[in-house]
């Protein structure tokens, strides 16, 4: 009788179906953990962006910024904050594409799944007396399931089924 030497083709396709069986369970999850991560960086998001706006209007004794961009770094590095560009938010939050520079009067921020969007409201003198920001997934089902508002209230709310407002539960 011969030896046999390696595996039959039986025994390969046996292995090859395990690992798909293995495969089709853990898929599922990791997308369901990517999704649940991309909220809570997106709640995250909204509380550092509150706390940007309550810092900006007591720094600079006036109200909220009128756009993403004031909250944002300086153009050049090393340069003092300003008024128009206080430094208290990373450049991807305030509006700035791939990490570069804000555009003055960016309204809009995408990070980790999420597009938000920055609404001052009756502006006077030069800063906004309140505001809103809503998250809403770039994808539904696909880098989130929830949309998140906050407003100057400092609250944070979610809804799972359309864009959030005020009138949400809090998260």
């Amino acid at each position: 009788m011969k030896k046999q030497k390696g595996f039959s083709l039986i025994e390969l396709l046996i292995v090859v179906a395990i690992i798909l069986i293995i495969a089709a369970i853990a898929i599922p999850n990791l997308l369901r953990s990517r999704i649940a991560a991309n909220e809570a960086s997106a709640a995250g998001s909204l509380r550092v962006y509150n706390t940007a706006e309550v810092t900006y209007a007591s720094s600079y004794n006036s109200g909220f910024s009128t756009d993403l961009c004031s909250l944002g770094p300086p153009a050049t590095a090393g340069t003092t904050p300003t008024m128009s560009a206080a430094d208290l938010l990373d450049s991807v939050l305030a509006g700035g594409a791939g990490g570069t520079a804000c555009s003055a009067g960016a309204m809009t921020a995408t990070k980790t799944g999420y597009f938000f969007t920055y609404t001052p409201s009756s502006t006077t003198l030069g800063s906004a007396v309140t505001y809103t920001i809503s998250g809403a997934p770039q994808s539904v089902n696909s880098t989130g399931i929830r949309f998140f508002f906050t407003n100057e209230s400092g609250v944070i709310r979610a809804n799972g089924t359309t864009t959030a407002s005020v009138s949400d539960a809090p998260i």
